[in-house]
């Protein structure tokens, strides 16, 4: 787990340990089964950038803004059994399970050998399908039934084959390869199939290479991407650090079990695609969906097809697309040491030709490792990338998750003016409207070289494959070819850089972070909650009152939606506006406008979170789609108002509310909130033409009833208006799986439609779970029932 999905989890158990206290039972019974590892990761933002002591200062600036929910953190893991946390620096999650945790093969308490599983509360989970173990992104709310002992159920997947041939042409990286990879699965519309690589192409790719591939398995809507073990895995194995005992066990098992790669096998697969590696080139994708693949030439293209238009009158001497973005972030590339070598490598022939990044271009490098600062500095490309602006900010999850701090002041006064339309260039996995940052709607994802291209170049709006990235003081106009490195180059600072003992080094002396260890926390088996608290509140739904929302009933839709709603849209994880409504709820209580941090910081405390529920600037609403962000039209009374206070009103009324939305409802980031917040909104089931997996699972963890429309019906063919009603047959006592739920439209003019949706439900669990009300009720029953047997 992260610190931002953890925390959420862990806010969860404390309110439930007090609701076992209310009834009589020792709180100190329930507690985690299985290990838990949090990663303290999310919640690094970039707010100084291009100097040399960066990384320290947002390390303070972290610690300062989120003490007391680190000291709550700190609580749960002396608190509670099996819970383990890794404090701010020593990487992002996903790294440090690849580096530090993950075995491959690992031996039970039997004695017994057994593939290394695990389950983690991020999406991109399945980046350790890199070096051969299975795992994959779950909710918050998933992780906990298997925290307290329930077993994770899925329908048994289809699987997608993906036959690798050839080999990557030079100078073409891993993340070209991940984002053709997202093109073609999502091009064939993969839902949550299982994804596995197979062929001979496979074996010419390191380990480093296939998990930037398996990272990016949410972006091409997979359940897993996995990657089969071999002499590459082993190779992974060594270079950080593990002993060559176990490096030898796991060689035998996979050979023994069967499950060893063998280049030459055509397994059986439901699908089948072949991707020649030599036939793909250097790529970009964006600008708003990671699936929407360009060669990098064509960013000039696609943005003047945009045609916007400066206000007239107005000079700023910025391009009109300027780069104000330019950050080498994220797990997905930053955790390959050969994509930041390359990065290095591009920027030392960039201070030698002398050229430096305009003053409008904010710049950062976040690795998801504390080694990578080790082996870029034993290859002598820390002060070249330096000399670039590109410094160490920290390491964690930074621009990625949207923590990219405020956009630099010539940025923003000529965005006031209606002079520029800024673009993020960046090497994350995401690049939805307003997820790298609030006010930035556009944004490319690329490589880490290529990052460091366009910042010096400052301008997205530029074709680098004909232009030149900058013009150097002598007058020599510098080209994109003159400055990418060779794979000899590249191969040669591996060399000098990478050694085994780096790995376990610093992540042990990130571990020992002082400042951490300083944080002083209760010693209680139950946490004291604050009520003037802004950051930490026990929560609502966590009461062995709460009951299930299944039945028939009459519902006004509260929202209205689109295609591909993301989480973000659902539940923002960036800065807090300090011009919004939930600015103004936390000033109201005592709290700095200027120093609000952002949405995921506030994730332990659901009155926060309730409001920051679908407060998106790009989100359109269409039941009033000219309405304030964060705003729906409250039908019985044709205001239109804050969404909490629509449906508070409708809550006092009795009246029963819904939400319609189109295809992909749900995808993006595995974060919770994106559910607690509509079942705090009371919203009792979700209609839409289809469900991301992850999403789907944390509606009926919140005891939401998520619906599939029938083929061929969409918002649009509904055409639902002021007034409208939505009338759901839904039975607790009869639900099962898949099965077809009477819908009735009881439009506002008189007429009635009708229509059958499938209840979006895959296992018996989650029949229970919805019939409970959510997963909080389900562990809280199971841990009291004990006690009220005779």
């Amino acid at each position: 787990m992260h610190d931002t999905t953890s925390t959420p989890a862990l806010v969860d158990i404390a309110a439930m340990r007090d609701a076992l206290a209310e009834a009589g039972m020792d709180p100190a019974v329930l507690n985690p089964v299985l290990p838990v590892d949090v990663s303290v990761d999310h919640s690094l933002a970039v707010e100084a950038y291009a100097r040399a002591d960066a990384a320290a200062l947002n390390l303070d600036t972290e610690l300062r803004r989120n003490a007391e929910r680190y000291r709550f953190l700190r609580w749960a893991s002396k608190a509670l059994s099996n819970v383990r946390i890794h404090p701010p620096g020593t990487g992002i999650m996903h790294t440090i399970n690849l580096e530090q945790l993950a075995t491959v093969v690992c031996q039970g308490d039997d004695g017994l050998l057994y593939p290394d599983m695990m389950i983690g509360t991020d999406s991109h989970t399945p980046m350790i399908n890199g070096i051969g173990v299975l795992g994959w992104g779950v909710g918050g709310l998933e992780a906990q039934t298997v925290m307290f002992g329930m077993p994770t159920l899925l329908r048994i997947p289809d699987v997608i084959g993906v036959r690798l041939s050839g080999a990557l042409a030079p100078g073409v990286t891993a993340t070209d390869l991940a984002l053709t990879v997202t093109q073609r699965l999502r091009a064939i519309d993969v839902s949550g199939e299982f994804v596995e690589f197979f062929g001979p192409g496979v074996s010419t790719l390191s380990a480093g290479s296939r998990c930037v591939v398996a990272n990016m398995a949410p972006e091409y809507g997979a359940t897993t991407g996995y990657f089969p073990i071999d002499a590459a895995t082993l190779d992974y194995l060594r270079e950080t650090g593990r002993g060559e005992a176990h490096i030898a066990r796991v060689a035998a098992y996979a050979r023994h079990a069967g499950i060893a790669l063998d280049p030459q096998a055509c397994p059986r697969y439901t699908r089948v695609i072949d991707i020649a590696l030599d036939q793909i080139g250097m790529h970009v994708a964006g600008p708003k969906r990671p699936q929407d693949l360009h060669p990098y030439g064509d960013t000039k293209a696609i943005l003047a097809a945009l045609d916007f238009r400066p206000t007239p009158g107005q000079a700023s001497g910025l391009p009109r697309y300027p780069v104000a973005i330019a950050a080498i972030t994220s797990c997905t590339n930053t955790s390959d040491p050969r994509l930041l070598m390359a990065a290095g490598l591009l920027a030392r022939k960039a201070r030698q030709a002398g050229l430096r990044v305009p003053a409008w271009v904010k710049t950062s490098l976040g690795p998801g490792s504390p080694a990578a600062a080790n082996y870029l500095a034993r290859a002598g490309l820390l002060d070249d990338l330096a000399s670039v602006g590109f410094d160490i900010v920290g390491y964690g999850c930074t621009t990625c998750i949207g923590n990219s701090g405020a956009l630099p002041g010539p940025v923003r006064e000529a965005m006031a003016a209606g002079t520029v339309h800024p673009v993020a260039a960046l090497s994350g996995n995401r690049n939805f409207t307003g997820r790298i940052h609030p006010d930035l709607d556009l944004g490319f994802l690329m490589s880490p070289p290529l990052v460091i291209a366009f910042a010096l170049a400052g301008d997205a709006e530029r074709d680098l494959t004909q232009e030149p990235v900058q013009i150097a003081p002598d007058g020599r106009a510098v080209y994109l070819r003159d400055l990418w490195p060779t794979d000899a180059d590249i191969d040669a600072a591996l060399a000098r850089g990478l050694r085994t003992d780096d790995y376990r080094a610093a992540f042990s002396i990130a571990s020992a972070n002082p400042a951490w260890q300083a944080l002083q926390s209760p010693d209680s088996p139950r946490f004291p909650w604050d009520p003037a608290s802004t950051a930490l509140r026990r929560p609502p739904f966590a009461s062995t009152e709460a009951a299930g929302q299944l039945g028939q009933y009459i519902a006004h839709p509260l929202l209205v939606l689109g295609d591909d709603v993301t989480t973000d849209h659902l539940s923002p994880a960036s800065a807090i506006p300090p011009d919004s409504l939930v600015a103004d709820f936390l000033v109201a209580r005592g709290d700095d406008r200027n120093d609000l941090n952002v949405f995921a910081s506030r994730r332990g405390n659901w009155e926060v979170m309730m409001r920051a529920a679908f407060y998106s600037k790009s989100l359109v609403n269409r039941l009033c789609p000219d309405a304030p962000v964060g705003h729906t039209l409250h039908a019985p009374s044709g205001r239109v108002e804050p969404i909490w206070d629509a449906a508070a009103h409708y809550r006092q009324d009795g009246h029963s509310v819904v939400l319609v939305a189109g295809a992909r409802f749900g995808t993006g980031s595995s974060r919770d909130w994106a559910a607690k917040g509509q079942r705090l909104l009371g919203i009792r089931a979700v209609l839409a033409v289809s469900f991301e997996r992850i999403h789907r699972s944390n509606l009926i963890g919140m005891g939401i009833l998520p619906l599939r429309l029938p083929d061929g019906v969409t918002p649009d063919t509904l055409a639902l208006q002021s007034g409208d009603r939505i009338e759901i047959d839904a039975p607790s006592d009869t639900l099962s799986p898949r099965m077809p739920i009477a819908v009735r439209l009881l439009r506002a003019s008189g007429a009635v439609d009708t229509l059958q949706a499938t209840a979006a439900v895959e296992t018996r669990l989650e029949v229970r779970l919805l019939r409970m009300g959510g997963v909080i009720p389900a562990i809280l029953a199971d841990t009291l029932r004990p006690a009220t047997i005779p």
